[in-house]
Parts: structure tokens; C-alpha cells; sequence
């Protein structure tokens, strides 16, 4: 046990999982830490970026250092939900249906250009990414106790995407904006790459498991716990409220928003070796979680705010508590 209370088997697992990553992705440390915390947090998460800048590779290694199931599902228009939940099969043989599960039925999904998919395909992922659970032919079937949605999306401007619908985005405890990385860490990772040989196109396979299921399941139950005083609290839901009331913003953040802003400073809380949160773990943790579930007023947008922005703008309102 460290001085907070918590094992320190908890910061070993975090700093390994973050080492084994950054093995193969450079420069990409807040997305790395985004991703520790909604693992840790039980929560969805939202990677955009253009391609080409490690997107994928952060799902698949994720998946690798948990050593838990994965699969990837590459949404195109032309996707059925059937695709991605599974389907019943009459099998002859048997003269019985039998039935063949699909995609969503592993432990991390990766959601490939998640933009690109039809209405009917993103409410199957909504249901399997609320209740845990997918129906096929009116009977449901509940899905893995990890079962995580790491979804990637180009930006809206590029050709054949479409916004997510609000309901499904607010389902994502966090969005991660993953950019260009900068010059040092983009010559890093060219020598990475050149010194890991044949496995250059597969770099996941160089990522060597850290824990397993049984652990994850054990942190989620240990970030519940995390205390959260009443001060905490109260700043996180001024956060909240003003940022309904933020003259840049339509839409300010929702009743879910406030829960899952605490869920994910709990988590990060826990991730930092402490049992208890505070307002900087809120801090950090406001821009994934917010910045999907706020929206633009069409003149901030003509004066170019951003999201990030205007977040950065109402962290910066709001008087820390000490």
C-alpha cells in the first residue's frame, strides 16, 4: 500500500500498460492516458484524427497490453446491423437455428470510421454500448464484462463522413483528438519503426500482455470507491451548470456529462495512486469528456472557438476549491 491507501500493484499496471504502449506510439501521451482512464472507468471512447496518425494501433495495443479480446469492425454505408451483432442460422443438420455471433461479442471493439455507417447500424452499437447487451430476433444476449467501444472517426469534413447522432456521442466517456505528432516524437517512432523489422506492419505484435480481465474488473470496482467530497463535488457541477450558460455554447453538458466527468477523475484518481479526487483530476479529465457534448453557437463557430476552447474558457470562470 502507498500513503493513500491504494495497492501499488495499481500504479505497476498503469505505468506498464503506458510503458508497453509506448513502445510502438510516440507522442501520443495524452491519448494513452485517455485510454488507461475509460478502460479503468468501464467507459466507451472516441479517437478522432486524420489518418495514418496511430488511430487503430492505440486500439490494438490497448487490446494486447489487457491481453483481452479484440476485434475490428469497419463501417462502411452499406453495413447491417446483423453484420456486427451476429445472426441465427438454420442449420440443417440439426433442423435447428444456431447462433453465429458477431464482431461486437469480444472484450475491446475497435469501430472503424464509425462516420461512415447507416442509422439503423449505429442503434445497434447504441444499445450494445448502453445496456451491454445486443437483440437478435427478439431475444437478448449479454456481452463481455469488459466489453469496451474504441471507436476512430476522420474528421466530419472529409468525403463519406457524417456526424454522429448526439445520443450515440453522449454514450462516449471520452473523445480523444489525436494530431500530428511533433517533430522529436515523429523521429522516434520512424526509429521504432526501422528497429522492429518484419513486424513494421503488424507493430501490436511487439506488445507484451500486462494484466488480464480478472485485474480490469478489479480496478472498475476499485474506481467506484475512490471518495469524492462534497467540495469536489460541488465544483465539478458548477462546471457543469455554467457551461449551459456559456454565452459561446447552444448546448451546454448534460446531467450524464456530470456523472461521467466524476467517473473519469475517479478513475484517474485511482490511476494516480489516490483514494480520493480532486479538482485537478477533474481538470484534466474535462476537455475528453466534454468537448463531444458541447455545442457551438453559429457565431462562435464564424469567430472560430472551438470546443477545447470554450471548455478551456469555463475551467478558467470557475474558482478552484481549496
Amino acid at each position: 500500500m502507498n500513503d493513500n491507501g491504494i495497492s501499488n500493484d495499481v500504479l505497476n499496471i498503469g505505468r506498464a500498460v503506458q510503458s508497453q504502449l509506448e513502445r510502438v506510439i510516440c507522442g501520443q501521451a495524452a491519448a494513452i492516458q485517455s485510454l488507461l482512464v475509460a478502460i479503468t472507468a468501464g467507459g466507451h471512447i472516441l479517437i478522432e484524427g486524420v489518418p495514418g496518425v496511430a488511430k487503430t494501433l492505440l486500439a490494438r495495443s490497448l487490446a494486447a497490453a489487457l491481453r483481452l479480446s479484440f476485434s475490428r469492425i469497419q463501417f462502411t454505408p452499406d453495413l447491417m446491423p446483423s453484420d456486427i451483432t451476429g445472426v441465427n442460422v438454420f442449420e440443417t443438420g440439426s433442423a435447428a437455428f444456431r447462433f453465429h455471433a458477431g464482431p461486437l461479442f469480444a472484450d475491446i471493439v475497435l469501430a472503424d470510421e464509425i462516420n461512415r455507417a447507416p442509422a439503423k447500424t449505429q442503434a445497434a452499437l447504441l444499445e450494445a454500448m448502453q445496456e451491454y447487451q445486443v437483440s437478435i430476433d427478439g431475444e437478448s444476449r449479454a456481452l463481455s464484462r469488459c466489453f469496451t467501444v474504441i471507436a476512430t472517426q476522420n474528421p466530419i469534413e472529409y468525403e463519406g463522413t457524417y456526424p454522429l447522432p448526439e445520443a450515440e456521442l453522449d454514450r462516449f466517456l471520452m473523445k480523444v483528438c489525436v494530431d500530428y505528432p511533433a517533430e522529436e516524437d515523429e523521429r522516434a517512432m520512424l526509429k521504432t519503426m526501422q528497429s522492429i523489422g518484419e513486424k513494421v506492419s503488424k507493430p501490436h505484435e511487439v506488445i507484451q500482455p500486462v494484466v488480464g480481465a480478472e485485474e480490469i474488473t478489479r480496478l472498475r470496482a476499485q474506481t467506484h470507491a475512490i471518495r469524492l467530497d462534497d467540495i469536489v463535488l460541488e465544483y465539478a457541477l458548477t462546471l457543469i451548470r455554467q457551461s449551459r450558460a456559456l454565452p459561446s455554447l447552444a448546448l451546454g453538458a448534460s446531467p450524464r456529462a456530470a456523472i461521467m466527468l466524476l467517473q473519469a477523475a475517479k478513475a484517474l484518481a485511482l490511476l494516480r495512486g489516490k483514494d480520493y479526487v480532486t479538482p485537478d483530476e477533474i481538470q484534466v479529465v474535462a476537455p475528453p469528456v466534454l468537448r463531444h457534448r458541447v455545442r457551438l453557437t453559429p457565431e462562435a463557430e464564424i469567430e472560430g472557438l472551438t470546443p477545447d476552447s470554450c471548455i478551456q474558457t469555463l475551467l478558467a470562470q470557475v474558482s478552484i476549491p481549496r
